[in-house]
């Protein structure tokens, strides 16, 4: 590992020449840049009373973009120097063709900093991690009796961002990210079940190794498990669901976020294409994303495209007030670019991405939310999920529930799958509590092939006439 700072503009191209090639490659066209990244990353993974497998990775590159009208054209490579930013300009260029576009204006500064710039692999020696995982694996065990085997992983990361504007403007970012997982799997009278927790975010390493924080993780993930262990079949119908705070927001991010982007919408293939300004959610429903909360996981200082990042506010009161845009979708629809525009390399173009997204609490009690249940469940954790951008359907699995009857939390459930569509669930919210929480920091999202990591939050809700998969007779 190295200290030392990505400097591009320094060690491996000319400012001046690189920004001319740059002009060339968009002269005539409507927007560009060229984003040189270099990104670190390591993890550990203890599994099974041993150090399962060990990873560094390094690389750098940087990415060409030239845009015209709705045609972009993007060129990358590995190697940073003049030679190869030529190669990419006269890729890039064909986008633009004969030109008669008109630059869009460059984005606003900011002086916003939202996280450290430390790297957080250098918090601990390789020693002392793989040392933090042994003493996980063994407290883990120490427990409870029924535990069988214990995963535990370290991982953290740094990426370096250089954004090259065509006006000339260079914005940089150094984007730390640390996790800290710990899985179980318990067995009872030859049943297994397992149970698992972790977070991190845009921090060092520090204070997730510290035992008070991984005693804490171990003792979570042992007690899903063990609640798994004595899990009944999930009942099977049409009926009331409570969610809980704070990781369920998952379901929101799916189910209603993705259709939020603005290029969806533009492109009309979205269940919210056309419903600015009209009710498509239960009155006292408000939706943000916000990539400003300092070193939350989705986090960013400015976008991938320069453009600082926002408090956005897409739902209002149950009203569709906006979108999440990057900068050429923003000028397609004639509105203002959000901050949203996100790519996970320097092999990718940038898209409309979500950051961090969230539903704001209300004035409910979340123990009075779960009093509201009469024939239902009450789920708490979630797993895989497929989603329809189309009609916002999904179906996603839980981790984490329990059966509710007249009020009352009973019994663990198993095999619980909540069916539904996004739109209707929006609209059949009839409770909102006031416990307004964000995810412990874990979330990953794909579109299109790429991935970035995102938060989700949510206060405890409930919501009318979801169906529920499970096996239950």
């Amino acid at each position: 590992m190295t200290d030392v700072r990505f400097s591009p503009f320094e060690t491996a191209l000319d400012p001046g020449r690189a920004l001319a090639i740059l002009r060339e490659a968009v002269a005539g066209g409507d927007d560009g840049e060229l984003f040189l990244e270099r990104r670190r990353s390591e993890a550990l993974m203890f599994d099974d009373g041993r150090l399962r497998t060990a990873s560094y990775d390094a690389s750098e590159g940087f990415g060409l973009r030239a845009i015209r009208g709705e045609v972009s054209g993007y060129a990358h490579a590995t190697e940073i120097s003049e030679a190869a930013l030529r190669r990419a300009a006269e890729t890039a260029r064909l986008a633009v063709g004969r030109g008669g576009g008109t630059m869009a204006p460059p984005p606003p500064g900011t002086n916003l900093k939202l996280y450290t710039d430390a790297d957080p692999m250098a918090d601990a020696s390789f020693g002392v991690k793989v040392e933090t995982l042994r003493e996980i694996d063994a407290f883990a065990r120490a427990l409870d009796p029924r535990v069988v085997q214990v995963s535990a992983t370290i991982a953290a990361s740094l990426q370096e961002v250089c954004i090259l504007r065509p006006e000339g403007g260079l914005v940089s970012d150094i984007r730390p990210m640390a996790r800290l997982n710990v899985s179980v799997i318990v067995e009872e009278n030859g049943r297994r079940e397992s149970g698992s927790t972790g977070g991190g975010g845009r921090a060092g390493l520090a204070a997730l190794m510290t035992p008070a924080h991984w005693q804490d993780a171990a003792r979570e993930a042992l007690r899903i498990a063990l609640d798994n262990l004595r899990a009944e079949a999930a009942p099977a119908g049409v009926m009331d669901v409570a969610l809980g705070a704070g990781w369920p927001g998952i379901l929101l991010h799916e189910a209603v976020g993705h259709g939020l982007e603005g290029d969806f919408n533009r492109k009309k293939t979205s269940a919210f294409a056309g419903l600015m300004g009209q009710r498509v959610a239960a009155k006292g429903v408000t939706v943000l994303d916000d990539g400003t909360i300092p070193d939350r996981r989705g986090s960013i200082t400015v976008d991938d495209e320069g453009t600082p990042s926002g408090r956005n506010v897409l739902i209002e009161d149950g009203v569709l007030v906006g979108f999440m845009q990057d900068r050429q979708n923003a000028r397609l629809m004639g509105v203002t670019p959000t901050g949203n525009g996100r790519r996970e390399s320097f092999a990718h173009a940038p898209m409309p991405r979500m950051t961090n997204t969230y539903m704001l609490g209300g004035g409910a009690d979340p123990a009075d939310v779960v009093a509201e249940v009469r024939d239902g469940i009450y789920a708490v954790g979630f797993g895989g999920g497929q989603v329809d951008i189309t009609n916002g359907k999904f179906v996603f699995s839980c981790t984490e529930a329990y059966r509710v009857r007249n009020g009352k939390l009973g019994a663990p459930v198993k095999g619980a799958t909540l069916i539904g569509d996004g739109a209707t669930a929006l609209r059949n919210i009839r409770a909102i509590g006031n416990d307004m929480k964000l995810d412990p920091g874990i979330g990953n999202c794909g579109k299109a092939g790429q991935w970035v990591p995102v938060g989700v939050g949510q206060p405890t809700l409930l919501i009318g006439g979801l169906t529920v998969g499970g096996s239950a007779a």
